[in-house]
């Protein structure tokens, strides 16, 4: 990997292999995807990778992860694996509908299908595409910016797959749909997956996704999730990532919501070498309704940055974020949070907090949350905090003959737990507050379910 690279020459890099692959990316691509190809590759050639002159990338700068040379998969998965061997749930009260991806493919021994209420699809990109074109050519596309955002236009260039749900209107899934990324290669490995979430009015649903890699190899993800919500549609999103130090994933979610709708997402970060989560919510119906709350922790190099934009464009809507980081070691972590309140949103009513928690002096946060209003009859207000345990509160455990290590533990495990305490499934709930109490103990923080060894 050069050190020296320019962003020119990276950016060509791609290119090229774009050009060379070409044939075996359309091959074997869902055809919506194919579709706009070549749009994607005009956008990316413009604008490239984000420069730290971006602001809202100013505290991650990428290119130099885009410099290693990684393998590309552009024909079908070779790996042949069983299910069952890869997610073995350690808690039986978890019911959910479960699918599979590897390396960004729709799994071929997934099928769900079975066992879905009636009329509610979960399949590949690939095969919705034949199936269901209308739907597609309604949503694809539609939502993400790859217009101002080169990174997603990286994404449309090279994705081939993913995931592709719908709920039609008047459908309540009756328990969670269960989507678990996983990465497993020979080689280090550059991954691309586009997957698209339509939520018809009135229909309701909970979705928990779990990332993961196998084996300690590096893997460079870039994925991007496109949802729409339709009138009075109900979502809860769950999104749980415990990769090795080596990862690197960027996630770019787009979010569309009709009037009266509701969407809750809940981002757990318990692992991973360098993390970037993209959250864009546009509110464009009255009454509409956001929660976004994120957790994570870090320690050694790691570094860990959420970038979420929501935008209220209609009246008497209501958004409320609040983000938290505990950083240790040399550990770096970042918030970049706005408010966007359009001239008719009127009555908007929008909150914004991040809150860390650095436990060295050589951990460092970067926090911006801001404002951007141009309504007069709102409600809005933001704030950030950085800063050590609670001396006062530490005392007093201490005083009443608990150890420091316990006491510490207690106060970070109080303060994370506010965020943990949003998830609605029990037993989901549960197992995250066992993957947290375990990663801040500094013990082994992987997942339980992975039964697989790899040397």
């Amino acid at each position: 990997m050069s050190v020296v690279a320019t962003k020119q020459e990276v950016v060509d890099k791609y290119l090229r292999l774009y050009k060379n692959n070409i044939d075996e990316i359309n091959t074997y691509g869902a055809d919506f995807l194919n579709n706009k190809r070549q749009e994607a590759f005009d956008e990316f050639k413009e604008k490239g990778f984000p420069h730290k002159k971006n602001e809202r990338y100013k505290y991650t700068f990428l290119q130099p992860f885009f410099e290693y040379d990684y393998k590309s998969n552009f024909s079908p998965n070779t790996y042949q694996v069983n299910l069952d061997e890869i997610f073995k749930c350690d808690i039986p009260e978890l019911d959910t509908y479960t699918v599979l991806t590897l390396n960004g493919n729709y799994y071929t021994r997934n099928n769900p299908a079975e066992s879905l209420p009636k009329n509610v699809v979960v399949t590949s990109m690939q095969e919705a595409s034949q199936k269901y074109p209308e739907l597609l050519k309604k949503h694809f596309d539609k939502y993400a910016q790859k217009h101002e955002e080169g990174l997603v236009a990286f994404n449309t260039m090279f994705s081939q797959d993913g995931i592709f749900v719908h709920v039609p209107k008047n459908v309540v899934l009756d328990k969670p749909l269960q989507i678990i990324n996983v990465a497993l290669s020979e080689r280090d490995l550059l991954i691309n997956h586009r997957n698209l979430i339509v939520m018809d009015e009135n229909s309701q649903a909970n979705i928990v996704v779990c990332d993961h890699t196998l084996c300690f190899r590096r893997y460079l993800t870039n994925s991007v999730t496109e949802f729409y919500l339709g009138d009075n549609a109900n979502l809860e999103y769950n999104k749980i990532q415990n990769e090795n130090n080596e990862s690197i994933q960027i996630g770019h979610t787009y979010v569309h919501q009709e009037q009266n709708s509701y969407s809750r997402f809940n981002t757990i970060t318990l692992h991973g070498g360098l993390v970037r989560n993209n959250l864009n919510i546009r509110l464009l119906g009255e009454n509409a309704e956001s929660q976004a709350q994120g957790l994570f922790l870090t320690d050694r190099k790691q570094h860990v940055d959420n970038y979420t934009n929501i935008e209220h464009v209609k009246p008497h809507c209501q958004s409320t974020q609040l983000y938290k980081g505990i950083l240790d070691d040399q550990a770096t972590g970042a918030f970049n949070g706005k408010i966007h309140v359009y001239p008719d949103a009127q009555k908007t009513v929008a909150y914004q907090t991040n809150n860390n928690i650095q436990l060295t002096d050589d951990a460092k946060m970067h926090s911006k949350p801001t404002l951007e209003i141009y309504a007069d009859d709102v409600k809005c207000s933001h704030g950030a905090t950085s800063g050590q345990l609670d001396e006062k509160a530490m005392f007093y455990l201490r005083s009443r003959g608990i150890k420091y290590e316990e006491a510490r533990f207690l106060l970070l495990y109080a303060f994370a737990d506010e965020i943990i305490s949003k998830i609605s499934v029990e037993p989901l709930q549960m197992r995250i507050h066992e993957l947290v109490d375990r990663r801040l103990r500094g013990e082994l923080s992987r997942c339980h379910n992975c039964q697989i060894t790899c040397d």
